[in-house]
């Protein structure tokens, strides 16, 4: 007898749906899976045959042949056991095909028969939606992931035999939903606050500056003056995800693997610091079937770059084309797949090899310069804002009184993202992503300020991306003050954030 069932396999951070075929006929005792499988895949075989048996089904005589379809496609990973268990108790005709026609089957077996999680439950979830499903078998502890999907029932099944009564109709099982509006209700992160962060005012300029306009942003300063320390605060003044941008994130990471047991979304701007030992394929994504990388992983949030001079150049050269993209293209023999990429590139390094101010350093101008020079021209000027962090003197650490507080600066923040928002209508999502039509409308010059731009280009040799990147920054300057125009204040002190630029920097 013939069955046939639905999953879905992933292919980067969408699903495809795939047509799970069981067919039970004469012949020597064997079973056959076709259809492109990898190794896990194929090792189903051994995980359904124990399952079935464990949960008081019997393996059917003959031959069975499982195919996978479309054949072309390659299948990946254990999260196709659930619907091969179905479809090969239908075939064997050990359980009725009921609504099986209805329903997305998702799922790992385990060899008792329990149904366990898998990855990559939300882009199935709205593969299965977009296909007109009525609804998705998932392992219990991927459920409220995939119930955040509106329009599609979520089914928890907690083993095969519960799995099979369900689709054939004498076992209902409630569906799971999940308030999404509750998930962004408890999200506040009190670990952290700008307000620990004795002196530093310029920084925390700097990092408002930052956050209101998603800006880029390079700290230089020596060992000890709280450059990590202030990085891992930015995440507490950014505005909050929303639904559209969690979901997005959350599929990212549900395909990484990322997601813990029960979690629903991902309701918290990801904040991502790579060691510099770091590859390029751990960067951008990589392996056979590519997968996302940490510039992916933090999607809609911070990349966290510390120690910048010890990555690998090529590692960095990398980065150049996702910083103004939004997303990364990987081209592998299994295909080419393109990852979002919307993120904040946050970055720290000291002035000189040994950590020294240049005035102070033991190293020579040729090291000096070596150092300095492993960051190159193209990839700073894609970096907003270059901010030295000297160090906190000794009356700003034994003061009693601490500066502002995250949730006070974040205010400020979010009033400039709603400026932007009214402005943008959510395309651009943020002035750092303006594009050079956006410029010329809204980061219009009167003659006194456009000469001081141009004084400033001149002297300092700076490049036409470091033109674009200093109205940005002085838009998102204007929008904090909450005036329509750039006044000259604005964009003297944008300029002083390219400190690093061409002329400076060699």
């Amino acid at each position: 007898m013939l069955s046939k069932v639905y999953a879905a396999a992933l292919r980067g951070v969408e699903a495809v749906p795939v047509e799970v075929e069981v067919s039970v006929g004469p012949g020597e005792q064997k079973v056959v899976v076709v259809g492109l499988p990898d190794a896990a895949v194929r090792e189903s075989v051994e995980r359904v045959s124990a399952a079935m048996t464990s949960s008081g089904f019997h393996l059917p005589p003959g031959k069975t042949t499982i195919n996978l379809a479309p054949a072309d496609l390659r299948k990946e990973g254990p999260s196709f056991d659930l619907a091969i268990g179905i479809a090969w108790l239908m075939a064997s005709e050990q359980s009725s095909i009921g609504d099986a026609a209805d329903y997305t089957i998702i799922g790992e077996l385990a060899l008792t028969g329990k149904v366990r999680r898998v990855k990559g439950v939300l882009p199935v979830a709205l593969s299965a939606r977009a296909e007109g499903r009525r609804g998705l078998l998932v392992p219990p502890d991927n459920a409220a992931e995939a119930a955040v999907v509106e329009g599609l029932e979520v089914i928890p099944v907690k083993n095969l035999r519960e799995a099979a009564s369900f689709i054939a109709g004498t076992a209902p099982i409630s569906p799971t939903y999940v308030d999404t509006k509750s998930l962004f209700e408890h999200q506040a992160n009190g670990e952290y606050d700008l307000a620990e962060v004795k002196g530093q005012e310029t920084v925390k300029r700097a990092l408002e500056i930052a956050a209101a306009g998603g800006h880029n942003l390079i700290l230089i300063g020596p060992p000890g003056t709280g450059k990590s320390m202030i990085a891992k605060r930015l995440g507490t003044i950014l505005p909050p995800l929303t639904l559209d941008e969690a979901l997005e994130t959350t599929r990212i990471h549900s395909v990484a693997g990322l997601l813990e047991a029960k979690q629903a979304l991902v309701t918290q701007r990801p904040f991502r610091a790579p060691h510099h030992t770091a590859s390029d394929a751990g960067l951008l994504g990589g392996n056979i079937n590519p997968s996302p990388g940490e510039i992916s992983l933090a999607h809609h949030g911070v990349l966290f770059l510390d120690e910048l001079p010890e990555f690998r150049r090529s590692v960095l050269e990398t980065m150049r084309q996702p910083l103004e993209d939004g997303h990364v293209t990987i081209s592998r023999a299994a295909g080419t797949m393109t990852f979002p990429a919307e993120f904040m590139l946050v970055a720290a390094m000291n002035p000189t090899p040994d950590g020294k101010m240049p005035a102070e350093s033991r190293s020579s101008p040729r090291e000096i310069q070596n150092y300095l020079g492993r960051i190159s021209g193209p990839l700073l000027d894609r970096i907003d804002l270059h901010v030295e962090v000297p160090p906190v003197k000794f009356r700003e650490m034994d003061s009693q009184s601490g500066g502002e507080s995250s949730a006070t600066i974040r205010e400020r923040v979010l009033e400039a993202r709603r400026a932007q928002y009214r402005r943008w209508r959510g395309k651009p999502s943020c002035n750092a992503r303006m594009q050079s039509r956006h410029l010329q409308k809204h980061c219009a010059l009167d003659d006194p300020t456009r000469d001081l731009l141009r004084a400033a280009m001149e002297e300092l040799d700076l490049s036409a991306r470091a033109y674009d990147r200093i109205l940005k920054v002085s838009r998102t300057m204007a929008d904090l003050a909450g005036t329509e125009s750039i006044q000259a204040e604005h964009v003297s002190e944008a300029i002083q954030y390219r400190s690093l630029d061409r002329q400076i920097w060699t």
